[in-house]
C-alpha cells in the first residue's frame, strides 16, 4: 500500500495563496471524496484526481461522492473546515483511503486520508466520518 498516513497535499498549501480554493457554503467550490484500494499511490505528492486504482463497485460512482462543508470557522486563532460524513449506500467494496479534491478547480487535491487498513462493507453503507469541527479536531486546520 502506498499511502503514508494523513497528508495535506503540497498544491493545496500553494493554491492557498492563490485563491484556488472557496469552502464557503455559498458560492464555493464543489469537494468531493474519492475511495481507493489499498493499490493506490496517495501520499502529500499528489496533485489531482485520479480513477486509477479507486474502488469499484455498483453503488459507488467513479469520482466518488460530494462533500458538504460545514463553513470555514476561525476559533482561538485556528482557521479550520470540516465536513458532513459522507455515506455510500447499497455497496459492497474495500477500501484502504480517499482522496478529498476540489472539482471545482480541475479536481486539484485536497487533502490524502488513509484508513489505517483495509474498511469494507458487503451489500450494506460504506460511511466515512469526519472529526468533529474544533480547533483541535477538523480535518482541515490551520494555526499560527
Amino acid at each position: 500500500m502506498a499511502f503514508t498516513g494523513n497528508a495535506i497535499a503540497n498544491t493545496f498549501k500553494q493554491q492557498l495563496f492563490s485563491a484556488g480554493h472557496n469552502f464557503n457554503t455559498t458560492g464555493g467550490n464543489t469537494f468531493r471524496l474519492a475511495m481507493y484500494t489499498s493499490a493506490a499511490t496517495l501520499t502529500s505528492d499528489t496533485t489531482v484526481y485520479t480513477s486509477t486504482n479507486e474502488v469499484q463497485s455498483s453503488g459507488y460512482t467513479t469520482g466518488g461522492g460530494t462533500l458538504v462543508n460545514v463553513g470555514p470557522v476561525v476559533s482561538s486563532g485556528v482557521a479550520f473546515i470540516s465536513f458532513n460524513d459522507l455515506s455510500f449506500t447499497g455497496v459492497t467494496l474495500t477500501a484502504a483511503g480517499a482522496l478529498i479534491y476540489n472539482q471545482s478547480n480541475s479536481s486539484a487535491a485536497v487533502c490524502v486520508l488513509d484508513f489505517g487498513g483495509d474498511k469494507t462493507a458487503t451489500a450494506g453503507t460504506f460511511t466515512v466520518q469526519f472529526p468533529a469541527a474544533t480547533t483541535s479536531a477538523a480535518i482541515l486546520r490551520i494555526s499560527g
